[in-house]
């Protein structure tokens, strides 16, 4: 199983989906065997569409990017977790999390 790195922010539609899709790309590009994901704590029913058109004039395929709730158990099997906003303690006591709330808005 590869090992999963997790990017959260409040609507899983902007910051984690950046991140998830850029990181993805580096690890690709560096031959790194890393399953890459996202979500959120209120997730929104879609992509913020600026994060979205941009990502899609870069090439990069949408189509498995839809905002989800993060749950107890991605967040105890993930490798590492980063967040963007996101309280998480509450839900999954004692897992260690990036905390990379110093950045900004997207819009």
């Amino acid at each position: 199983m590869k090992p999963t790195i997790l990017f959260l922010c409040p609507h899983g539609a902007a910051k984690s989906v950046l991140a998830a899709a850029y990181f993805q790309r580096l690890a690709e590009q560096h031959s790194l065997n890393l399953h890459v994901t996202f979500a959120g704590t209120e997730p929104d029913a879609a992509v913020a569409p600026a994060v979205a058109a941009l990502l899609q004039s870069q090439g990069v395929d949408l189509s498995e990017f839809t905002p989800r709730l993060v749950t107890k158990p991605e967040l105890e099997s993930a490798h590492r977790v980063i967040s963007m906003g996101c309280d998480v303690r509450a839900l999954a006591p004692g897992v260690q999390v990036d905390d990379w709330s110093d950045v900004p808005p997207v819009s």
